[in-house]
């Protein structure tokens, strides 16, 4: 049986048989991992509303990849976070390049896509997981604010007009 035990020094619930586990943490990880799903899930629901590859799991994972990565760092390496924060752009850099060309050859044969020059696509997709990672990291500086700011913006920005759709509606 656990028993449970209140501090009133430091107004924590303690869990005695846990104590070892603990290390003073774990509050602020659980409030940047709830912060975290908030923030995928309303860049995921923008992106998989407009049909896009990447929608609300991979907005939140790599939301949270990048918060836990740079948490990580800041905990056992405060003085040194930069190393891991350069790792984290160029990686999810990658993402995003595979992102991209995925999209070229999905429904396009072998030969279609070495006998012809299609356009890139996916780029934002690409670019909203890289302002994703950016956004885990802020989280997992306890940037909060910044991190909040930055999904509204990212929001805003995917509901800004097209220029080319707006010249093909003047054309009409």
């Amino acid at each position: 049986m656990i028993n449970f035990y209140y501090n009133e020094e430091t107004f924590t619930l303690l869990i005695p048989e846990l104590e070892p586990f603990l290390k003073g943490y774990e509050l602020d990880f659980l409030i940047d991992l709830g912060i975290v799903l908030l923030a995928g899930f309303i860049i995921g629901t923008e992106r998989e509303s407009k049909g896009k590859p990447a929608g609300i799991s991979t907005h939140t994972l790599v939301i949270g990849g990048s918060m836990i990565f740079t948490f990580l760092s800041s905990q056992i390496d405060p003085t040194s976070t930069s190393r891991i924060a350069a790792q984290i752009v160029s990686g999810i850099g990658f993402l995003g390049a595979g992102v991209i060309l995925k999209g070229e050859v999905t429904g396009r044969t072998k030969s279609e896509v070495h006998a012809s020059s299609y356009k890139v696509v996916n780029l934002t997709t690409a670019a909203s997981l890289w302002f994703s990672g950016a956004i885990g990291m802020a989280i997992g500086f306890n940037y909060h604010f910044l991190a909040l700011v930055s999904v509204g913006f990212v929001v805003l920005v995917s509901h800004l007009p097209k220029i080319k759709k707006i010249e093909a509606t003047n054309d009409d």
